[in-house]
């Protein structure tokens, strides 16, 4: 599966705006700083994005979850929020962001790019924000938010997702998605990633984690376990991807996509 400035197909449209109004209080300065460094990333996203060719494998996973009349709890590292933004833009999906200053700049560009967003996080409106992603599970929409944000540490997952699909009783799906030519930004605790214009990517997405609704701490604890050993398979392949000999990716293919 593979796209070239192709638009992806929508579902029913999700009203722009933030769901859970507490993000965290600004001074005015900074408030005013929201909108413009939102709407040059929101331009670099429209520039770089149509020229991005992905390539998919397990999107299989995604397709039997919504076939049961369910919806997803994508759950992926802080590091590929770009890739992410851009292929689940306008596909009716909430993303939860930190209500700190970055959160909002983040929230504001998602929301330009057809998402609905809520605020909160491990540190500050976190139950808040998974309240208002249990809702939107329940309307029939797809929800999302970093397994290891807002601040790390890196590839930790948290128990956030677990809580969240425990309460919904729908699936967590873990991905990662990476970019063969990219700027990363070293210093970030993250590692974030920015592609450049006309690179290749992909997107490894694992099967479903399905967390039952009477599930104990331990259980939790397992289930959290498996989430981070989801991601890290999932990225350990995606960053090798382009490294890998022609056949040993159509071997891939085959297992990833059976």
């Amino acid at each position: 599966m593979t796209e070239l400035a192709k638009s992806p197909p929508e579902r029913e449209a999700l009203p722009a705006g933030t769901y859970d109004s507490r993000p965290k209080q600004l001074s005015l300065f900074r408030r005013a700083q929201i909108p413009i460094i939102s709407g040059a990333a929101y331009a670099f996203a429209r520039t770089v994005g149509p020229t991005l060719r992905y390539e998919v494998l397990g999107w299989q996973h995604i397709d039997r979850v919504h076939s049961q009349k369910r919806r997803c709890v994508y759950s992926f590292w802080h590091q590929t929020i770009f890739l992410a933004m851009w292929w689940w833009r306008h596909r009716g999906v909430t993303a939860m962001t930190s209500a700190n200053f970055d959160g909002q700049i983040l929230g504001c560009a998602l929301e330009r790019l057809g998402f609905a967003t809520t605020y909160g996080s491990s540190s500050r409106g976190g139950l808040r924000g998974l309240s208002v992603l249990a809702t939107q599970l329940e309307d029939g929409h797809d929800v999302a938010f970093a397994a290891d944000g807002p601040r790390g540490p890196r590839y930790l997952a948290k128990p956030g997702p677990i809580i969240l699909a425990r309460r919904s009783r729908c699936p967590i799906v873990g991905f990662h998605i990476f970019a063969e030519h990219a700027h990363t930004f070293e210093k970030a605790w993250d590692l974030f990633q920015l592609p450049r214009p006309f690179s290749r990517v992909v997107l490894v997405i694992g099967p479903p984690i399905e967390v039952p609704d009477q599930a104990g701490r331990d259980a939790i604890e397992r289930k959290q376990a498996d989430l981070q050993s989801s991601l890290e398979r999932a990225r350990a392949l995606a960053e090798s991807w382009f490294a890998l000999e022609p056949a040993e990716r159509q071997r891939q293919r085959a297992i990833w996509n059976a």
